[in-house]
């Protein structure tokens, strides 16, 4: 990789200041911003898919000249500027207002993956998303923050899929002279590196810097000189490889990430490990306090006074658990410099109902955090009864574990139309304020203006749809059949329903097939007609969910639903926005309880999508009964596939359709128009990231950084 992005042409010294804003992700969430690089170039901006460093290489000279002369556009060009500087150079915001004695450390969120924009493509689906989610809102509010992840130079996979349904699994195509990155020197302007001993090998470790607004994000990359040819691969792809090579990515991000800090002198007064991955960020902390003196249990006490656990995984299977022998046999070496006794150690990492061979993630990262949280009411309750164990005696509902519901980044995915006819109706401050009593004005917008502009991001989509599936004839279909798989013939009049997520078996994708028939008849009403969008991936080792995926995607070609069907091949971010906005209804049919969260549902009801969900998740304490339809839980004793697709036809079958179909005068769905309001009335009130923030700093960040909390708790089992 180059050291920098590739290089952007002299702009104009009018216009002094682009390639800094192009540099800094601020820009993808500033409206402004994108509305200023739009006006450079508008179909050039459609083709780098919203790529500000893409542009700027490839945008005519003379263009640039024209925008340097335009009234209009300076005018847009320094007030994008003036709030570029006051959002990413000063230092005070909210977090300074609030807590002015508690900006002098920062908070350490460690994270596998971010998903910040798609044109870096290190991340694979929910978990990223919310991680850079979590990134903006922290800059938003000015809270002292810094991220650290790994830079996949790969990626995690291009989708294809074959005739048949079935998915394949391309190599990514990252091409890194377009991304905001670069290298982190040193102060004799050499690469900065950080080092240590996995597999009997010494592995250095650089980083990448990508700004976030005001926070910085370092992203380790291995692929560096002086590492073994094998070494150099760690960091090439997100989640490829065996247990062998996670192991070996887990331990780059923690240990790496920690000595890194330290060699930048970047000091953090709180540490956030956002799901088991990042559990050896704990255990170096631990290990250097015992390096310098520290007996274990105090250095685990003092590790744990600052330190903050989030588990996203419900399902077992989702936790990282690495046989005893793996485990040290790559780390072996490193677990030998703690100097205490190996078996303390591997307890740290032992399952109380496991067997003892076998070293938990999530149970270190439990045991070194002196606070736990879930990801919605939900799922704290279920962590709570997952890990129970650790805490022998306790009951279930004392269990040391709470939560803090996910929230969505408003600026980030809301529609700009939607931003534009909340403007007119809350006044221009509404989404800085995001006063509760103003946005109770969102249940009075009116009925015509909601629904034209819901009309004009449905055709969008409509429209993104065809262009998408003509590219991929173009370069690299080579049968008709793919242009009806990829919605070629939906219609923009016919309600359409979302359903773009992990393709994973506990999230059921297929429960509208179990009937065929019943869903042909839903689809092809005349008079009642509707659509189904799919999307997403199955990890390249889930053949179930890739099996799963096989089915809604052959699907799309069987000539019994009329081309109703599409699966748009290859979710990414730029997908992801226009699918939120531009459908009618979300669809999130999770086996209760194994949804975390469910963000995506958040994302559309920022944009008026009312969903349709089982009781899982956010769901379960975003419901109202006015802003979607809930699938609700049944006895174990029945069939619960079964039962949930029963209801989901009736449901569709005898309210939501003929709700949506319902048209009043001027041909408007008013009482589909109030479900639209209520849904983006909950999810602005109580689904942001911002909200999700605030709570976080209330709750850990701040008392972590104050004086560290008390850890008179610890898990016993």
């Amino acid at each position: 990789m180059t050291d920098n992005p590739g290089p952007i042409q002299p702009v104009p010294e009018r216009l002094a200041g682009l390639a800094a804003l192009a540099a800094n992700l601020f820009w993808s969430w500033n409206r402004d911003a994108r509305m200023l690089f739009r006006a450079i170039d508008g179909p050039l901006w459609h083709d780098t898919r919203h790529n500000p460093i893409a542009l700027l290489q490839r945008v005519e000279p003379s263009r640039l000249e024209t925008c340097a002369r335009n009234p209009d556009f300076l005018q847009l060009f320094d007030s994008v500027m003036e709030q570029f500087v006051a959002s990413t150079e000063s230092t005070g915001g909210w977090f300074s207002e609030q807590y002015p004695d508690l900006t002098g450390k920062p908070i350490a969120y460690f994270c596998a993956e971010f998903a910040l924009h798609n044109s870096v493509a290190i991340y694979s689906g929910g978990l990223g998303v919310l991680a850079g989610d979590h990134c903006k809102a922290a800059s938003d509010l000015g809270l002292p923050f810094v991220g650290i992840g790994l830079l996949y130079t790969r990626g995690y996979f291009d989708q294809r899929i074959r005739l048949d349904g079935w998915q394949e699994d391309v190599p990514e195509q990252f091409d890194p002279t377009v991304t905001p990155l670069t290298r982190v020197l040193n102060a004799d302007g050499h690469p900065q590196l950080a080092s240590l001993r996995i597999s009997s090998r010494t592995v250095h470790v650089g980083a990448w810097k990508m700004q976030v607004g005001r926070v910085p994000l370092y992203l380790l990359d291995t692929d560096v000189d002086g590492n073994d040819s094998e070494d150099r691969q760690l960091s090439h792809n997100l989640y490829a490889g065996g247990p062998e090579l996670r192991l070996r990515q887990e331990a780059i991000l923690g240990i790496g990430g920690v000595r890194l800090l330290h060699a930048l002198g970047i000091d953090p007064g709180a540490w956030h490990a956002n799901e088991g991955h990042a559990a050896f960020m704990l255990l170096e902390r631990v290990r250097e306090l015992v390096q310098a003196g520290t007996v274990l249990p105090e250095a685990i006490r003092q590790v744990r006074s600052r330190s903050l656990f989030t588990t996203h995984t419900p399902v077992p299977a989702g936790h990282d658990i690495f046989s005893s022998e793996l485990f040290h046999r790559v780390m072996g070496e490193y677990l030998e410099s703690f100097g205490v006794d190996q078996a303390t150690l591997d307890q740290l990492g032992h399952h109380p109902g496991l067997d003892h061979q076998r070293f938990h993630m999530t149970a270190v990262a439990i045991r070194l955090s002196g606070r736990v949280v879930g990801v919605s009411r939900v799922h704290g309750a279920v962590s709570r009864g997952m890990w129970v164990m650790l805490w022998p005696g306790r009951a279930e509902a004392k269990v040391p574990i709470k939560y803090v519901t996910n929230g969505v980044h408003l600026n980030t995915w809301m529609s700009h139309r939607i931003k534009e006819l909340l403007d007119r109706h809350l006044g221009p401050a509404w989404e800085t304020a995001l006063d509760p009593e103003s946005l109770d004005a969102i249940l009075s917008l009116e009925d015509e203006d909601l629904w034209g502009v819901h009309s004009v991001l449905k055709a969008s989509l409509m429209d993104f749809i065809r262009d998408e599936a003509r590219i991929r004839w173009r370069d690299r279909w080579q049968d008709a059949a793919h242009l009806i798989g990829a919605g070629t013939l939906l219609h923009g009049g016919a309600m359409t329903i979302g359903f773009a997520r992990r393709f994973a078996g506990y999230k059921r994708a297929g429960l509208l097939f179990r009937d065929p028939d019943r869903l042909r008849r839903l689809l092809l009403n005349p008079q009642r007609p509707v659509q189904l969008i799919f999307a997403g991936k199955a990890h390249p080792a889930d053949e179930v969910g890739k099996g799963m995926l096989q089915l809604v995607s052959a699907s799309t070609r069987d000539r019994r639903f009329e081309g109703r069907i599409a699966f748009l091949e290859d979710y990414e971010l730029h997908m992801a926005h226009r699918l939120v906005q531009g459908v009618d209804l979300w669809l999130n049919t999770p086996r209760v309880p194994f949804e975390a969260c469910g963000t995506s549902g958040m994302k559309a009801a920022l944009n008026g999508v009312p969903q349709l969900s089982t009781d899982d998740g956010w769901w379960a304490e975003g419901q109202t009964g006015l802003n979607g339809w809930t699938i609700t839980a049944v006895p174990d004793s029945e069939d619960q596939d079964a039962a949930a697709a029963e209801q989901l036809y009736t449901l569709l079958e005898e309210q939501v359709v003929p709700l949506f179909y319902e048209r009043g005068d001027r041909g408007i769905p008013r009482q589909w128009t109030a479900r639209m309001k209520q849904a983006m009335w909950t999810s602005t009130r109580h689904f942001t990231a911002r909200r999700m923030l605030e709570q976080y700093v209330g709750d850990y960040y701040a008392p972590a950084l104050e004086k560290g909390w008390p850890t008179d708790d610890p898990p016993t089992g």
